[in-house]
């Protein structure tokens, strides 16, 4: 879909069909991201397009670009009509090469099901920023659910807004693995004023607080530059299994990234001579260098810690929250 991050000349699986799924809440563009997309050259096809519509927004599509890029346009007014047999129905009617969904944002996307041979290829959501505290406030789980699994996330509609890096972190902790992208009236903001962060950059040890574990873990998975060789210490709760190679265990800490039904662990891979005789649920104290590597959790190179010590702790009560 979106060309800087993906082609759609790239290889696919023939034994599935292709689905673009863009979702976010009514009005925050959606539509004009799909037919910006649509006329691009990078997603220009010999086939057919099923254009699948869940949301009649102020918007209309162009019929002529509709034409003019073999596209049906299909409106489904009702979740309860998107059905697998109902998208069966469609392909068979259509024989598209391709399926696009906009998503109705007031729909819980956990609930989508897509026939067998159907596969979500890219997600991308588009959030409209000067609505975007209203929809945390009232609708943080259908929020979550657009966004936790998106390879993109375009934030339009910026103006004015100074507490970027703020807003970052909180959808880097929805949207871990997927690409955060602000944009004002100018088009892309490429430089984000970094905030204050609650702990010193500069000291030979960075003390990682209870209160700010959240913060470092987002800012270290996002910022390279900030942590690489940098010596951390912070208290965490010990997890291990099995799989993981000998003398690594991962500390981390449980964390409320949507609502109470909706909590993750967030830790590191960290390599100690204490691994061995670690328990899971064990707290410990953890000062350790960090390093960037490898590994397959991370879907490529990611945060690696290297423990210079690993010693028991209190436990601590409270959730991470962004």
């Amino acid at each position: 879909m979106a060309g800087e991050k993906r082609e759609y000349t790239d290889t696919l699986d023939d034994d599935f069909m292709p689905v673009f799924l863009i979702n976010g809440f009514l009005e925050a563009g959606k539509t004009q991201f799909l037919q910006f997309t649509m006329q691009q050259d990078y997603f220009q096809t010999d086939g057919k397009t099923l254009l699948i519509v869940c949301e009649d927004g102020d918007t209309e599509y162009d019929t002529e670009l509709l034409k003019r890029t073999k596209t049906a346009g299909i409106f489904i007014e009702n979740m309860a009509e998107l059905t697998p047999e109902r998208l069966l129905e469609l392909e068979l009617l259509y024989n598209p090469e391709r399926v696009l969904i906009e998503w109705n944002g007031m729909w819980n996307q956990d609930e989508l099901q897509l026939p067998d041979d159907w596969r979500v290829y890219q997600q991308i959501t588009i959030i409209d920023m000067s609505t975007f505290d209203l929809y945390v406030a009232n609708m943080k789980p259908l929020l979550y659910a657009m966004i936790k699994n998106s390879e993109l996330v375009i934030c339009n509609r910026c103006d004015g807004i100074e507490d970027l890096s703020g807003y970052r972190r909180t959808l880097k902790s929805m949207c871990q693995r997927g690409e955060i992208v602000f944009e004002d009236s100018e088009g892309e903001i490429n430089e984000i004023a970094d905030e204050d962060l609650p702990y010193d950059l500069g000291a030979d040890v960075i003390e990682i607080s209870s209160e700010a574990y959240g913060i470092w873990y987002i800012d270290c998975m996002d910022r390279r530059d900030r942590y690489d060789g940098k010596i951390v210490e912070f208290t965490a709760m010990v997890l291990k299994s099995p799989e993981f190679p000998k003398n690594y265990f991962v500390p981390g800490r449980m964390a409320m990234t949507c609502c109470e039904a909706d909590m993750t662990f967030l830790g590191f891979v960290t390599k100690a001579r204490e691994a061995k005789d670690l328990q899971t649920k064990q707290w410990v104290k953890v000062r350790a260098k960090i390093a960037y590597e490898f590994w397959k959790d991370y879907e490529g190179e990611g945060p690696v810690l290297y423990a210079e010590t690993v010693q028991p702790a209190e436990p601590i009560r409270e959730v991470v929250q962004f």
